[in-house]
């Protein structure tokens, strides 16, 4: 028997869903949506559940990661009930179930404590900074280590917990019965649309948008492993620097396209943009930026007299580290890869 939360829908609007309560079913999101099938009432489903507040239903389901808010369920929504952002709500929700820290919800919902967890962030730097006289050799050793630690540490402290969670609520949860050979043979499926984002490709007039992604995810974990594995700020081969650029320029380029987007607002996906989105697409396109800078003066011999921009680009790379990554809205790239492979697994 479902258990029904009436105040669900009073909660869902602080992850940015509104009006979606004024759905009368009539079914015009599902009958545009490339996602919907004889099967599958896309997304009239989850709007009926968060409506009905039936929590337990959503948190099973994979329909909001599966959704890549192509906003055209929300462009022939009579009732400008705004479906397309009610999914992408969800999926903040979602972020929050998964958290075991209970971190994503507060920053989710209270802009002050975000505020707060950034300015901490950076005090913690600027502190760092101090006690090590500022001294370049010092600051760069460290940070490259914290590089390498964070990754290792959110991964294994923080990510990796809540996927589980994930796993138990989609998987565990609902007693579906799958064999360890299916995981192996459908894990793939994990990889494709971590590395290649193609499911962008079932939306309408998604080719530019595929690619933008797509470039984006892959000069990101170039620029990842460029500088955590191959110490970029250290190395002098060639191609180490030559690629190092090359991927940071790729996401400034992309990002501020995205930010862009976000300030015209004249796409359905750009409309609604919560302070999350935001954090986003700007803090990559600062990583990017500050990584590029930093580099140049490394190559003209201009750091050791300009400390104060490594000191900058470790601020943004600690609050990306600590804060966008595990608890905003980076995560999507990794929920929404592993809902794909789940519901490889459900369909068996």
């Amino acid at each position: 028997m479902a258990i029904i939360d009436p105040k669900f829908g009073k909660k869902l609007k602080k992850y940015g869903a509104y009006e979606f309560d004024a759905c009368y079913n009539c079914g015009s999101c599902t009958a545009v949506c490339s996602l919907s099938t004889e099967e599958d009432s896309f997304p009239r489903e989850m709007v009926r559940f968060s409506v009905l507040g039936m929590k337990d239903d959503i948190k099973s389901s994979l329909k909001p990661w599966l959704c890549y808010y192509c906003g055209e369920c929300t462009t022939y929504c009579p009732q400008t009930a705004n479906p397309g952002e009610l999914m992408m709500s969800l999926r903040r929700w979602l972020i929050t179930i998964y958290d075991w820290t209970g971190l994503s919800g507060l920053l989710y919902k209270y802009w002050l404590v975000s505020l707060f967890a950034f300015l901490l962030a950076a005090a913690g730097v600027l502190v760092f900074g101090y006690y090590n006289d500022y001294n370049l050799e010092s600051l760069m050793h460290y940070g490259h280590l914290f590089e390498m630690m964070a990754i290792a540490g959110v991964f294994a402290f923080i990510l990796l917990p809540n996927i589980i969670r994930m796993w138990y609520f989609v998987i565990l949860k609902p007693g579906l019965k799958i064999s360890l050979i299916t995981y192996i043979k459908d894990f793939k499926e994990l990889l494709i649309h971590m590395f290649t984002q193609k499911r962008t490709l079932g939306c309408d007039d998604s080719v530019r948008r595929w690619f933008e992604h797509f470039i984006l995810v892959i000069s990101y974990l170039t620029l990842l492993f460029v500088t955590v594995f191959l110490n970029w700020f250290s190395t002098q081969y060639l191609f180490v620097n030559i690629l190092g650029y090359v991927v940071s320029a790729v996401i400034v380029i992309v990002t501020i396209d995205f930010i862009i987007d976000r300030i015209r607002k004249k796409k359905e996906i750009s409309k609604f943009s919560q302070p999350s989105d935001w954090l986003f697409v700007i803090w990559l396109s600062l990583m990017g930026f500050t990584a590029m800078a930093v580099r140049v003066l490394i190559d003209t011999g201009l750091l050791e007299k300009n400390v104060w921009l490594y000191l900058i680009h470790l601020i943004i790379l600690v609050q990306w580290a600590l804060i966008i990554v595990p608890f905003g809205k980076w995560t999507h790239f990794l929920y929404r890869s592993f809902a794909m492979y789940f519901a490889k697994l459900k369909a068996g």
